[in-house]
């Protein structure tokens, strides 16, 4: 059998990891070939490929982004798109597909296997952690770590100089790097998309921290609303999948927060930082576990299936159900943290 193997979306530490199961594994015991499509749903477009076989993938494993390249590539926008693809499958004599990827990437996979009969296996991959069916995503642990990091140093620097730091993570629909990493980090506001806040609140919460001579941290993920207002976005623009581009709501609240308080308020943007380099120890565990179990799906001919995370088992779930709905943070866990508000 001839393996194809693909990465989807955004960037995400671990990615390297999944390849490098799925093609050690498929290779040795099931003596499969693999070739890699290149920038997700583009490369088997296009027929875009590259030859992967275990030389390929050896020193890969703490190496963050994606050997394959990646891209929001919608094939279902595209001309012909799915012709062109079982075209290129065919030619390549691609008998599964390994698509690696979140909800979009994953959402293309369900399509082709359910209606247009393309074998598909999928596994999630998402820094947001907001896949349903699926305890955690990888590259979830390594972004909050880089957040927790850049919290507990901006703390130095706000104590310094008695300001108040507003540091903003990624999170379009689910707050879960901003929950995870502001409760690690200490933070003393958490704001996160499930929950619209009250600006007035947050500016309470700030005044009271001076009144103990203590420079207050906020930390609020990209898709945090205030209550009587609407995402802040970059330009109006959207991706293939119909996808906003966010920007800007940790830089609206630093000056909402100056402007309200008198307090002396700056802003620290994580982006993209939170996505890129090494790996943790483990998102590589989990990532390699997935592709191990991804192939012994491929090689069972159970298609249409994502494998998951269920505790300590890798479990598999049908496609459609793991990307029907975000996993979003529960109120509950929320309130947990309250405690350390203000």
């Amino acid at each position: 059998m001839r393996v194809g193997v693909l990465t989807g979306g955004g960037d995400c530490p671990g990615l390297n990891a999944v390849i490098r199961g799925a093609v050690r594994k498929g290779t040795q015991e099931y003596g499969y070939d693999f070739v890699g499509f290149r920038d997700g749903w583009r490369g088997p477009l296009e027929g875009d490929t590259v030859p992967l076989d275990i030389p390929a993938v050896r020193g890969i494993l703490p190496r963050g982004g994606t050997i394959l390249g990646s891209s929001r590539t919608n094939p279902f926008q595209q001309d012909d798109g799915i012709r062109r693809i079982k075209e290129t499958l065919a030619k390549e004599e691609v008998e599964a597909l390994i698509t690696i990827g979140g909800e979009d990437t994953l959402g293309v996979a369900a399509r082709l296997s359910d209606e247009h009969g393309i074998p598909c296996v999928g596994v999630p991959k998402t820094i947001d952690n907001d896949l349903s069916a699926t305890d955690y995503t990888f590259g979830f642990d390594t972004a909050v770590g880089v957040a927790t990091e850049a919290i507990d140093r901006l703390h130095t620097t706000a104590e310094s100089h008695m300001r108040v730091l507003v540091v903003e993570v990624m999170g379009r629909h689910a707050g879960w790097i901003a929950l995870h990493s502001g409760l690690a980090g200490g933070a003393n506001v958490i704001l996160i998309p499930e929950q619209r806040f009250d600006i007035e609140q947050v500016c309470g919460w700030i005044e009271s921290r001076f009144t103990v001579r203590y420079a207050p941290i906020v930390v609020v993920a990209e898709g945090s609303m205030p209550k009587d207002g609407q995402m802040v976005l970059k330009d109006g623009s959207t991706d293939s999948f119909g996808h906003v581009r966010l920007s800007g709501v940790g830089e609206w609240l630093a000056k909402e927060i100056e402007r309200r308080t008198g307090k002396e308020a700056r802003t620290t943007v994580l982006g993209h930082t939170q996505r890129g380099g090494t790996p943790s120890a483990f998102d590589r565990w989990l990532a390699t576990r997935f592709g191990l179990h991804a192939i012994d799906a491929v090689h069972e001919r159970d298609f249409g299936k994502m494998v998951a995370l269920r505790g300590t088992d890798i479990v598999r779930v049908p496609i459609a159900e793991a990307t029907a709905q975000l996993k979003t943070v529960d109120p509950a866990l929320y309130a947990e943290v309250g405690v350390f508000f203000g």
